[in-house]
């Protein structure tokens, strides 16, 4: 079985006019619309001055799993992949970061923390990390939550170096409070740190050590400048935004940087759970595509939403409402990736187990 989703392009372009981006695509002309599709298809419109095309595009994963990593030890909290499509897995309960070569034999190897699994604060440990990303020199940032810190271990490196944070929790500038998920800006090498027990993102650029506050910030709370209980983070470059999940919110939203406020993507601004197409039930994890379509771990309702420009979730993975451990299943999932040919990997922590969701 398969979910299939169809994106429709067509383009106007001026004649002279040069490229530019927006938040919702690249254009060449000096104007974008972009109307939104039902749960299953969105459409983009670009026009030219002379003629109009039209491109059919087909989203289409298999909506049975296969089992990439499993361990009956471990729960999968977190997951990257890196340009070659090597599997990066945060592994809470050993406080390590394992790397898959998918499909290699003998094809795990530790990249940070102790092989052994034993927790602590040192620059060779790591306690309970909870998310991890990968540079293009296969440098490997981990978020060592229990330690309020990022760390930096480079390839090959047998000890990490502190690059955000320090081993206390704390709201001071320098300080992370029970840091939940990151992302990194590839091109400059900032991170955006989800510090979810301050309710707030911290933007650390690149060799500083001191943060700053660029979403949150005002207490754990629904309000527009608020975050409540933020997760997942993602920086979108086409719109210099963040697009965060929060879970006790229950919602998506986007913060533009050097804004005060976020606007709403998708759940409800009230903070209500729910499992219809528009609902979340504590969002963790989520990644964007290069489209900008949205896709998030949606913990309690035990399936993975996709938004493509619109508020209406189309479930890609999971059954609704339904926790398991069939091929078809997920138990808590939370945090998701894609890889170079959009194929979906899912954290399924409740069966400790990376399910990769194939698309054709």
């Amino acid at each position: 079985m398969s979910q299939t989703i169809i994106l429709a392009t067509s383009q106007t372009t001026s004649a002279v006019a040069a490229p530019s981006t927006s938040a919702t695509g690249t254009t060449a002309s000096t104007s974008t619309s972009t109307s939104t599709s039902t749960t299953s298809t969105s459409t983009l419109t670009t026009s030219t001055s002379t003629s109009t095309a039209t491109t059919i595009l087909s989203y289409v994963w298999n909506s049975t799993g296969n089992t990439v990593v499993s361990d009956s030890c471990c729960s999968a909290n977190a997951l990257a992949i890196d340009s070659s499509n090597a599997l990066y897995v945060v592994q809470s309960a050993k406080n390590r970061v394992q790397k898959y070569i998918i499909g290699a034999t003998n094809n795990s190897t530790t990249v940070a923390g102790n092989g052994s699994g034993v927790a602590g604060s040192s620059s060779s440990l790591l306690n309970s990390p909870s998310d991890v990303a990968v540079d293009s020199n296969g440098n490997v940032y981990v978020l060592d939550q229990a330690n309020n810190r990022v760390q930096l271990w480079y390839n090959g490196a047998s000890y990490g170096v502190t690059v955000a944070g320090t081993n206390s929790s704390g709201t001071a500038a320098n300080q992370l409070n029970c840091p939940y998920f990151m992302a990194r800006d590839p091109t400059t090498g900032t991170l955006y740190i989800s510090d979810s027990g301050n309710g707030r993102v911290m933007q650390y650029l690149y060799n500083a050590s001191i943060g700053t506050v660029v979403a949150g910030g005002y207490g754990i709370a629904n309000g527009p400048t608020q975050l409540d209980y933020n997760s997942g983070v993602y920086f979108d470059s086409s719109s210099n935004s963040l697009v965060i999940a929060t879970y006790l919110g229950n919602n998506i939203v986007r913060w533009k940087l050097g804004y005060s406020n976020w606007t709403l993507i998708t759940g409800n601004v009230n903070g209500t759970s729910g499992s219809s197409s528009t609902m979340l039930y504590n969002p963790m994890g989520l990644t964007l595509d290069p489209s900008g379509n949205i896709y998030v771990a949606d913990r309690n309702n035990h399936r993975i939403q996709l938004f493509s420009n619109t508020s209406n979730g189309t479930t890609i993975a999971g059954i609704t409402g339904s926790p398991g451990s069939s091929a078809t299943q997920l138990n808590s999932p939370s945090a998701v990736a894609l890889d170079s040919q959009l194929n979906l990997y899912v954290a399924d922590t409740g069966n400790n187990r990376i399910q990769m969701f194939s698309r054709s």
